[in-house]
């Protein structure tokens, strides 16, 4: 039995089984899928050679973007899959899960966002394409760092905002904190203003209870999804709603109740998941997963989400990114050299994936 076909079993099972707490821990009512999910193949390297690569953005004219977590470095991926330095982003401290993590192009294709660990904090900043090594914008300053549950991800939505995943560094009551930025997804300006429209006036917050997440993509309807990492009993699916409370240090998976949102599927013991990037083609989940080392399929009908399946592509090890091309097809990035894989010759690399019926 593969590996991938291994863990589909153990999910199923263990979304009715005890979890590591010793609490029986049910699993979401999955929805039924409207049509058959697409197969899912690898067609091919796109590059290779990257070293704990974690952001990636693809550009207009078909070149790519991938932040290196432990050097600092933005590295343009040309079309025939070689590599160049493209900037250096100094004011980089890396340690532990901290680094330049997320990288977002916004929707003007003009600026580059990067999520970066600094000597003080966590933060966002913006860098001009058409002067990579010119000054640096700050967006957003004072998000909570730490060696682990930095968060990380960054994503334009269809509003023209950036949404910005953090995580908790470990200081559990932070995610329930609303004056604190950790264990937050935030919502902001592409110029770091707070939206109008945010839940909480004045707040770049925009939903809270979160663990560490570190997948954010949107659905046809233009609605947030997100992948959250749980501590011992369930790693998550969520979808976002503004103001949402996710229920992190109160409640882990799906706990019913009142005032806390469950999240859509769940992964349940954490090993099978540890869920990173997300990406959604065609209103079909796509999550890479780090300790499962697998990708997951999940379809999501209506308001909710379908039973995730393991696709069996081969033993590529742990799975930080993957992303949405506008072609359909999908690119899906290793982190195999990031302290905690086992690197195999050629990683970490950027494979295609073609979609097919």
């Amino acid at each position: 039995m593969t590996r991938a076909r291994f863990a589909t079993v153990l999910l199923v099972a263990a979304l009715s089984l005890t979890g590591c707490g010793g609490a029986a821990i049910p699993g979401p009512e999955a929805a039924t899928p409207t049509a058959q999910p697409p197969r899912v193949t690898v067609a091919s390297d796109e590059a290779t050679g990257l070293v704990t690569p974690w952001g990636l953005a693809r550009l207009p004219d078909g070149k790519a973007l991938v932040s290196e977590r432990d050097t600092g470095r933005i590295v343009e991926v040309a079309a025939d899959g070689s590599l160049a330095e493209m900037t250096r982003i100094v004011e980089t401290v890396p340690g532990g899960e901290g680094g330049l993590l997320g990288i977002a192009l916004d929707p003007s294709g003009a600026w580059l966002y990067a999520y970066v660990t600094t000597a003080d904090d966590n933060r966002v900043i913006r860098i001009s394409l058409a002067d990579p090594d010119g000054p640096r914008e700050e967006i957003l300053t004072g998000i909570p760092k730490a060696q682990t549950h930095n968060g990380g991800r960054l994503a334009f939505g269809p509003d023209g905002m950036l949404y910005v995943a953090t995580g908790d560094t470990r200081v559990n009551d932070l995610a329930q904190d609303p004056d604190s930025l950790a264990g937050k997804i935030l919502r902001i300006e592409p110029e770091g203003g707070v939206p109008d429209d945010n839940p909480f006036p004045g707040s770049p917050v925009w939903s809270l209870g979160h663990r560490n997440v570190q997948g954010l993509a949107f659905d046809s309807k233009g609605r947030l999804w997100a992948t959250e990492f749980g501590e011992k009993d369930a790693d998550e699916l969520n979808l976002i709603v503004a103001g949402g409370n996710y229920g992190w240090p109160l409640h882990e998976g799906v706990a019913g109740a009142e005032g806390f949102i469950d999240p859509q599927a769940q992964w349940s013991p954490t090993s099978l998941a540890s869920p990173s990037g997300l990406a959604i083609v065609d209103d079909v989940a796509y999550v890479a997963s780090l300790r499962g080392e697998v990708l997951w399929q999940v379809p999501l009908v209506g308001n909710r989400a379908g039973t995730p399946l393991a696709l069996d592509l081969g033993e590529l090890g742990r799975l930080r990114t993957v992303e949405a091309l506008p072609d359909g097809s999908l690119w899906l990035m290793t982190s195999n050299s990031d302290g905690r894989g086992d690197p195999r010759p050629g990683d970490d690399r950027i494979l295609v994936l073609t979609l097919s019926a």
